[in-house]
Formats: structure tokens, C-alpha cells, sequence
């Protein structure tokens, strides 16, 4: 998720949901995500530009077979006792849980960006798919090997493939892309519409007409920000 998940991911040990609750709204959150301003780094370009990159074809619509992408696996570290959702939940924590036997997670806690939540409960915490699974599939991964949709849905070397959200947001989002749904807090939108756009380009995924035109017309309410786009493997 962040660029150096890897190695912080080699200094922790065990990791899980926890079961306490308690979810409130946090107006000046210790660790927003945010969309990337201007940018002189290689390959950095306008969001609008990025989104114009991305090529048009219409959604497959055949059936969907959530079966095909393995995850959650074992993470970037193995032998971490952590499964990618635990490690993800380790690197976004904003106050860091205690980790118990069995990569249990207790205390903690983290930034909801799409609602502005501080969220105390691992346990209340969605991982999103940045773009869902089942509109990967109908975007190009149905023709992926199976190795490579794996990759994809457990994808921790990207910063912007998996995102840590409260669970009600992630089940309103569901498959839709931003043609259907965007986050509710206004100051997530520029911050998704880059996460998106980066995550299609990355894996080489389709958008179709509709996606597309929305993710257009929304981005000229973030002309500053910028995308930079590392190929998956």
C-alpha cells in the first residue's frame, strides 16, 4: 500500500480483526490520503490527461465468478502470520494496534478518507478493492491467469490498489465505478478519482463510456491534481 510497506512489513509480527467498537468523525485526520498536487517526478501527469488514457470499451457482462481471484493470501511477508488484509490494516493504522497471537489486532486506530471517520475497532474496517473486483473482471482481468488476478486482489506494492474504509462505505460502493457512486466526504473526491484512474492504468483495465465521461467531468474539480502510474508486473 505505501511505498515503503515492504520493508515496514519485515519489522512487525502477528495480526486480525479486533472486536472493539467505536467509530467517530474526525475533521483533521493524523493520516488523510490525498491526491498528488503538481509534480516534476518521471511520468507524473495532470489527472485529466491520465484519465484520457485510459482506453474505452464497453463492460463485459457475462457471469462474474468472484472464485477466480484468490485472496486474501499471505502478504508480502509470509511468515508474518498476516494475510494481506491484516498486513494492509498494519501499514494504514494511524495509532498502531497491539498485535496479538494469530495476527490479532486490538486498539489502534484509523482514517475512513472515503467518510472522514477515525475508526477504533479493526473489526469495523472494510479493505477495498480500489476498482472492485467484479468491474476488474468486467474490465479485462476475466482473460487474466489466475496467478494474475491473485496478484491483483492481494496488490500491496502499490500505494492506491487497496485502500482501509469503514465497512458501511465500502457496501455502498460495492461494484459501481464513479459513474455510479463516489465517496460521500466531499474532501475524498479528488483523492478517489486519482486512486481509480491509477489503479485501471496500472493493471491495464478497460473503462467504459459512461466511467469514463464521469471520471472527466468530476476531475475538472481537481485541477491540480496529478497521477503517476507504476505498471504492474
Amino acid at each position: 500500500m505505501f511505498p515503503a510497506l515492504a520493508a515496514f512489513l519485515l519489522a512487525v509480527t502477528g495480526c486480525t480483526s479486533a472486536t472493539e467498537t467505536d467509530t467517530t468523525t474526525d475533521p483533521k485526520p493524523v493520516a488523510a490520503r490525498t491526491a498528488p498536487g503538481p509534480s516534476s517526478a518521471s511520468g507524473a501527469r495532470p489527472l485529466g490527461a491520465a484519465i484520457r488514457d485510459l482506453e474505452t470499451a464497453p463492460e463485459y457482462t457475462g457471469t462474474y465468478d468472484r472464485d477466480a481471484f484468490k485472496h486474501w493470501n499471505r502478504g508480502l511477508n509470509p511468515d508474518d502470520g498476516c494475510d494481506t488484509r491484516e498486513e494492509l490494516l498494519l501499514a494504514e493504522a494511524v495509532k498502531a494496534p497491539t498485535k496479538g497471537a494469530g495476527c490479532k489486532l486490538s486498539g489502534g486506530s484509523w482514517f475512513s478518507y472515503y467518510d472522514g471517520a477515525t475508526v477504533t475497532d479493526a473489526g469495523a474496517l472494510d479493505v477495498d478493492h480500489m476498482v472492485p473486483l467484479e468491474e476488474a473482471w468486467s474490465s479485462g482481468a476475466r482473460s487474466w491467469t489466475p496467478e494474475r488476478r491473485e496478484a491483483y486482489a492481494n496488490d500491496l506494492t502499490a500505494e492506491r490498489s487497496l485502500v482501509a474504509v469503514t465497512a458501511k462505505t465500502n457496501r455502498s460502493k460495492g461494484k459501481r465505478d464513479p459513474a455510479e457512486w463516489l465517496p460521500p466526504a466531499d474532501s475524498a473526491l479528488c483523492t478517489y478519482l486519482v486512486d481509480w484512474t491509477t489503479t485501471k492504468l496500472r493493471w491495464g483495465l478497460t473503462a467504459d463510456a459512461a466511467e469514463r465521461d464521469a471520471l472527466i467531468q468530476h476531475a475538472k474539480r481537481c485541477p491540480d491534481a496529478t497521477v503517476e502510474v507504476q505498471p504492474a508486473p
